[in-house]
């Protein structure tokens, strides 16, 4: 049995910023990913967790939320601590207030900081990576333009339990998937496509031509493959990236020239209407597949009732899991 200290992880990762996994080593996800399970066995057993009583967490959204929030609402509950939700909207940011005045008052009123800031390319890490410059408490990414390194986080967790700790060798399809809804960030499949190959998977990243994305995202993935075993590679076919796989990954994102034209965008996925995860395009995958997805997914658009409903699927697994490893998160970092 762990020790109730030992659910912090003996205080190992206090302070740390969870911005980007690839701020963090291989090691130490998997720590996390240790803590996370057994703060979900201890959950599902009914045992109490109360490592942070009385601490504080600030949790800032500049876009909505459903998962991610009561994730953190939830589990720092849960946790023995106090989730106070900021609209940025409702904030003085809206007026002007900085990433340093934020930073700096907010860290001295509580024990850590979580920020959503997804909206458009190029901002929202930034902002993230100023407020850390002047907090004095750890600042957790709840999703950027760049990342979202907690439904990343809890992905590779469901990973594990679904197909193993030797995830090596298992072909992943990211793929780009057609909505009518918004032009949703680019966070997801960049934080898969650079978080998966240092596990040794080979992740194929499919998506019509228009919907590339960051570059550097794009050689970040490369590189890590390279180093670590796996492989990456690009293709603009939703079938080819689906022949053979271990684990689908169909989600839509924006075209990262069209974020500030949102008519524009939305036009542009009509072209591409066919890309749509379906029972006959499951088929191509292996017969024992898992279908995941963040959350929401567009019914009838990125995905039919009957693959998101169906044998394959395993995304209320992932959901499930994004409690465990916020709460991971927050016990170790706070």
């Amino acid at each position: 049995m762990v020790r109730p200290n030992d659910l912090t992880l003996n205080g190992a990762f206090r302070g740390r910023d969870w911005i980007a996994t690839q701020d963090w080593q291989v090691d130490e996800i998997l720590a996390l990913l240790g803590l996370a399970s057994e703060l979900k066995q201890r959950f599902r057993s009914g045992e109490p967790t109360l490592v942070h009583p009385h601490k504080t967490i600030f949790l800032l959204f500049f876009d909505n939320s459903t998962r991610t929030r009561n994730s953190f609402e939830a589990g720092a509950t849960q946790l023995g601590a106090h989730a106070h939700f900021i609209d940025a909207d409702t904030s003085q940011i809206a007026h002007g207030e900085t990433a340093q005045d934020t930073g700096v008052i907010l860290s001295r009123y509580g024990h850590a900081i979580a920020i959503r800031h997804d909206k458009i390319p190029g901002e929202g890490n930034a902002y993230l990576r100023e407020v850390a410059r002047w907090s004095e408490k750890p600042v957790i990414n709840m999703q950027c333009d760049v990342d979202h390194p907690c439904q990343t986080l809890a992905d590779l967790m469901t990973l594990r339990e679904k197909l193993g700790h030797d995830l090596r060798g298992r072909r992943v399809a990211v793929s780009w998937a057609f909505t009518r809804s918004y032009a949703k960030p680019l966070s997801v499949p960049q934080g898969l496509i650079t978080l998966l190959p240092r596990f040794g998977m080979d992740v194929v990243l499919a998506h019509p031509p228009e919907y590339g994305l960051m570059p550097d995202q794009l050689e970040l993935a490369r590189a890590t493959a390279a180093s670590a075993g796996g492989s990456f590679e690009v293709v603009h076919s939703m079938d080819q990236a689906f022949d053979g796989a271990d684990v689908v990954y169909p989600k839509s994102w924006g075209c990262m020239d069209l974020f500030r034209d949102p008519e524009s965008a939305l036009r542009l996925n009509e072209a591409y209407a066919d890309w749509t995860c379906t029972e006959e395009r499951m088929q191509r995958t292996k017969p024992a597949s898992l279908y995941m997805h963040c959350l929401p997914a567009d019914r009838g658009a990125e995905v039919s009732d009957r693959v998101i409903d169906g044998p394959h699927s395993v995304v209320y697994d992932q959901a499930e899991n994004r409690l465990h490893t916020c709460k991971a998160l927050m016990a170790a970092l706070m």
